[in-house]
């Protein structure tokens, strides 16, 4: 039985709910996705901590270049294989299903349509809102390493490189779609 309530919350017997186990081999194909990260990352020479936003932009697309040149035939279903896309579905579905939905749907409806379609290896779409994942949705899903989050776009659940504003992996029609 889970105790807690929210994703990271301390239990009364101190024990912490990280989310779902990760189905399948999720969680090493994303282990394995952050220490080629960290590889491009370390390439970087001279990588600094700096707020402006230039520099941030251009320390950005070095890393996303990077990646991108090491993960040059990346494709939907890399990260998130049909299993694993399988169990999620099933996750957003209960999710969906649940006393929750209506709260998930309401932090939906603010974000914009997009667009133009999602692209595995390509930059998060400019002009599409990081919108942040309700956390009632996020509580149900498994928990991410610091370099990556999850995003929702439409009805797509994407990975995506926090460091790079990167799509990493998507699940295409996995959520219901919300009218704006």
């Amino acid at each position: 039985m889970v105790c807690c309530l929210a994703a990271g919350a301390a239990c009364s017997r101190g024990k912490v709910y990280a989310g779902p186990k990760a189905p399948g081999d999720f969680d090493k194909r994303v282990a394995q996705y952050v220490k080629l990260h960290k590889a491009a990352r370390a390439e970087i020479h001279g990588l600094k901590q700096t707020d402006s936003p230039e520099e941030i932009a251009e320390q950005q697309a070095k890393l996303a270049d990077l990646i991108r040149q090491a993960r040059r035939g990346a494709r939907i279903g890399d990260i998130f294989t049909p299993p694993v896309a399988a169990a999620f579905r099933q996750l957003i579905d209960n999710t969906m299903r649940s006393t929750q939905a209506p709260r998930i749907l309401e932090s939906l409806r603010s974000s914009s349509p997009v667009t133009r379609p999602i692209q595995v290896n390509e930059p998060y779409p400019s002009g599409v809102p990081l919108q942040s994942t309700p956390p009632s949705l996020l509580m149900n899903l498994p928990q991410l390493p610091p370099e990556l989050d999850y995003r929702v776009v439409g009805g797509t659940l994407i990975l995506r490189d926090v460091d790079a504003n990167l799509v990493v992996d998507c699940i295409p029609d996995v959520i219901p779609r919300v009218g704006g």
